[in-house]
């Protein structure tokens, strides 16, 4: 049931809602206030994650609902951005009477935001509604498209754009946490492959990851960022940058390589060269995104305490700024992919000349696609990984060998109907021949005898 009222003020869906129906008549003589519903929640999702806001046991008991897990989104820190005077009074009530989550945008919370009718926003890229209900029926909960009235914090844009900021910040966190889980899922040492470099970048890039840590933690600590702590990372991002793009290089060097290689000893060796340096730099990209991803955590922070006005601007720069760097990490990756899937290729095509060295670089090959596969979903890169597989030796070599025989059949075949009739031409000689010697034989005789 779609219910508006007369003043277009709010849009409702009804789902399941059990009783009378909400908002059928505008009701001039109340305040707003007076006639808004209970279990009131705000949705804000950004399209990394969503907040849900508003009493913490409406919160809990919408979380519960839709089966979604959540971490605590810590809206005390807004207090900072309210405003001025009255506003800051009011937001700060708020504020306090409201508890905030974050979930992660997966396919399954992201179907909330279809659900709930959540409305985008082009000046900020967030979306977002209210969802009320009757109190105590939380499979009741009308849904508003559009958000009206004093109660709502996502009336106010400076907490709007706190909350965003804050949210970025989890979604930035939960990546950070995926990437330590991928390194030691790949045992990779990022420390070990940076040392081993002559490269002096690489070596300050050590040193670097510790200062963010360290930044990190006091963060962590004292629950903002200071000057002081800025003031040791804000050289970091620098180092950074060019250890990425370092390790970009050897990406890039080694698609060439195997691009010009032709004869597969050559192959096989660069193939097996690629399967064993490639997780390598892949991990030192790994660790640059997620040091990147903590400097932003970081000046966010400096942001919102510093220059709260300027926090939506300087949210939306940094996701596009690592949006671009993970396009270019794809397309570096993804290219050294098709380097090695045409390797295979043509290592498949030559299996039964080379039964040794043809399955070694298709299988290299298969270890850097499915290596760059897992890198990608773990930072959430598109990847289109299609898989080569290897012609075994032996089922090569039996094709040929049904193919020899099948000729060989055939020849054989030919061959005893040749020698058959070969055989009946010289049986045919045979007979006309004795038939001859005996006829002069009896000739012979005859001519004695008379």
């Amino acid at each position: 049931m779609v219910v508006e009222n007369e003043i277009g003020e709010l849009r409702a869906v009804a789902s399941g809602v059990k009783g009378p129906p909400f908002c059928t008549k505008p009701n001039y003589e109340k305040p707003f206030q007076e006639r808004a519903m209970d279990n009131e929640i705000q949705l804000i999702s950004d399209g990394d994650g969503l907040a849900v806001i508003g009493n913490a046991t409406d919160v809990e008991r919408f979380l519960v609902s839709e089966g979604l897990s959540s971490k605590e989104l810590g809206l005390q820190r807004l207090k900072s951005v309210a405003g001025t005077g009255s506003a800051v009074a009011q937001a700060g009530s708020e504020i306090a009477t409201n508890s905030g989550h974050w979930v992660k945008l997966t396919p399954k919370s992201a179907r909330l935001v279809h659900k709930y009718g959540l409305r985008e926003s082009s000046k900020t890229g967030l979306s977002t509604g209210v969802v009320r209900g009757p109190k105590g029926q939380i499979r009741g909960f009308v849904e508003f498209a559009k958000v009206q009235g004093p109660r709502s914090l996502l009336t106010n844009p400076a907490i709007l754009a706190g909350a965003a900021g804050i949210m970025a910040q989890f979604a930035m966190q939960q990546t950070m946490d995926e990437i330590t889980d991928y390194l030691a899922t790949i045992d990779a040492k990022v420390d070990d492959v940076l040392r081993a470099q002559k490269d002096a970048v690489l070596a300050r890039m050590i040193g670097v990851g510790f200062v963010i840590e360290e930044a990190m933690t006091i963060r962590e600590k004292k629950g903002r960022v200071d000057e002081v702590t800025w003031s040791k990372v804000q050289a970091a991002p620098a180092t950074i940058a060019e250890t990425q793009a370092y390790a970009l290089r050897q990406l890039d060097a080694l698609a060439e390589k195997m691009e010009r290689k032709t004869k597969i000893d050559d192959l096989a060796t660069t193939a097996k060269e690629a399967e064993s340096t490639v997780r390598e730099w892949l991990a030192v990209l790994a660790r640059c995104l997620q040091l990147q991803d903590a400097i932003a955590v970081l000046e966010l922070d400096r942001v919102l305490d510093a220059s709260p006005e300027e926090l939506d601007g300087h949210r939306l720069g940094l996701k596009a700024a690592r949006q671009d760097r993970l396009e270019h990490i794809s397309r570096s990756t993804e290219r050294l992919v098709a380097r090695m899937n045409a390797a295979a290729g043509t290592a498949n095509a030559k299996v039964l000349l080379h039964p040794t060295k043809s399955p070694a670089v298709v299988q290299a090959s298969n270890h850097v696609a499915t290596g760059v596969h897992d890198f990608h979903g773990r930072l959430g890169i598109e990847s289109g990984r299609q898989s080569s597989e290897a012609r075994r030796w032996v089922d090569a070599a039996a094709e040929a060998r049904d193919k020899a025989l099948e000729t060989g059949a055939k020849g054989v075949d030919a061959a005893r109907s040749r020698g058959n009739e070969t055989l009946n031409r010289v049986t045919s000689v045979k007979g006309k021949l004795a038939s001859g010697i005996a006829e002069r034989a009896r000739r012979r005789r005859g001519d004695e005898e008379g």
